[in-house]
């Protein structure tokens, strides 16, 4: 009875989720978004808190992807504590920022009272590895060195911020992984707490920031120079009793502008009892003619439009999802990222998929499932939609004996949300599914 209520609420969530902005990754917990940019695609890198964190566990970087902002992909950890050899510390993964020059991504992690280390990859995917082995910033009289904020100016001239509970800027040379000159602190700005996010647009400069503990917003400040002065603005997103914390990054993808947060929203489907599980969440952010920026409505407030469609006729990574909560993921190294943790009655969205006018024939998908006698029913729009296929799953002989399966589509035509929907014999662990595709 226990598990049929909880199905029964993962279903209302997902319901809702499509008509307010929930977060946008369910499988893990998330937090301090570092969106980035990168030829059509939007790559988010968070922190993870894990499970079963109370304060802050935080061991790792995550890597998710995106090109219509609703759909993303978990790339899983691109980096982690241990690729710094010179950190003895096993907790302390916290706020990043990745960025791009010449061909080279250069990752800033903090580490928390181990100073700012710097990472470097020949993709946005890693794997990125120390190229200098110690801290590229480390002020060791205080434990202030958190949140790192790196960008390039028009003339060339790289600089990263950071600081809680003031803002330091230091200016870096053209190799990204050194400095240039002093550590410079900045006179304190109003509601400012931690995490700056600085970019230049039209000319003016922004940093926006977590503002004054608790609960945090999200506050900004402008100047007409990247070393100040600095004026703050006011609120992109007000404090609110609904979140305790936030933490912003901001980007222009596709001729509009998008703020990332984060909240507890995630945590309080599972409990009222708060603990340092958090969770990134998107929103559309506009500007006023002079600059300034419109106050965007808490998240829950917000609902985040789909950019373009989804191709179904491609191979997909199963841990693809608009909205799939509940369910898990986990790596092998034969078959890299899958979904798993799937149980009976959950779903997985996916928004604005296009069919085309032709309409698909067939349904591929790379499964595995011990016992078998599960199936997964594929419906249009809702997990009460239209059923377009049903993919009986037999026993694969393992949980990661994945094999191909194949069903019959029909119906399946135009652009809709995608809905898989899981069903079996027994409650939970029915499979665990690797990748699928549609054909014409």
């Amino acid at each position: 009875m226990k598990t049929r209520i909880l199905i029964s609420l993962f279903l209302l969530a997902g319901s809702l989720a499509l008509n307010a902005q929930d977060p946008i990754i369910q499988t893990k917990y998330t937090a301090d978004p570092a969106p980035m940019v990168y030829k059509d695609t939007v790559f988010l890198y968070t922190t993870h808190d894990e499970d079963d964190a109370d304060g802050f566990k935080m061991l790792d970087w995550l890597l998710y992807t995106s090109t219509d902002m609703v759909n993303w992909t978990d790339h899983g950890v691109v980096a982690t504590l241990k690729d710094f050899a010179w950190n003895p510390r096993v907790n302390g993964a916290w706020a990043l920022e990745v960025i791009e020059r010449n061909g080279k991504f250069y990752m800033y992690c903090p580490i928390h009272g181990n100073g700012i280390g710097v990472l470097v990859a020949d993709t946005p995917y890693g794997p990125f590895e120390d190229p200098i082995e110690k801290p590229l910033v480390w002020q060791k009289e205080h434990w202030n060195d958190i949140d790192p904020t790196v960008f390039i100016d028009d003339d060339g001239q790289a600089y990263m911020y950071w600081g809680n509970p003031d803002v330091y800027y230091v200016k870096l040379n053209e190799d990204m992984i050194s400095t240039s000159g002093e550590i410079v602190k900045l006179p304190k700005q109003l509601h400012y707490q931690e995490g700056p996010w600085c970019y230049k647009r039209n000319g003016r400069y922004y940093m926006a920031f977590a503002s004054t503990c608790c609960p945090e917003g999200i506050g900004y400040a402008m100047s007409d120079s990247p070393i100040g002065p600095w004026t703050t603005m006011g609120y992109i997103m007000e404090p609110t009793h609904r979140s305790r914390g936030n933490h912003p990054g901001i980007i222009d993808f596709k001729g509009k502008s998008y703020v990332f947060g984060l909240n507890y929203d995630l945590l309080r489907i599972d409990t009222p009892q708060h603990h340092e599980r958090r969770s990134v969440s998107v929103a559309e952010m506009k500007y006023n003619e002079d600059g300034t920026i419109q106050t965007v409505p808490y998240w829950k407030d917000t609902v985040l439009e789909q950019v373009g469609t989804f191709d179904p006729y491609q191979r997909v990574e199963a841990e693809t999802m608009a909205w799939g909560y509940g369910l898990k993921t986990a790596v092998s190294k034969k078959h890299g990222i899958y979904l798993t943790n799937i149980n009976d009655g959950e779903t997985l969205t996916l928004r604005g998929v296009d069919f085309g006018k032709r309409g698909a024939k067939k349904f591929t998908a790379e499964l595995a499932s011990v016992e078998g006698g599960c199936s997964i029913e594929i419906r249009l729009d809702s997990q009460q939609g239209t059923v377009v296929g049903k993919l009986d799953i037999p026993s694969t002989g393992g949980p990661k004996e994945f094999r191909e399966l194949s069903c019959p589509v029909k119906g399946a035509k135009g652009v809709h949300d995608l809905v898989f929907v899981f069903r079996g014999k027994t409650e939970t662990n029915l499979m665990n599914w690797n990748r699928w595709e549609f054909d014409f």
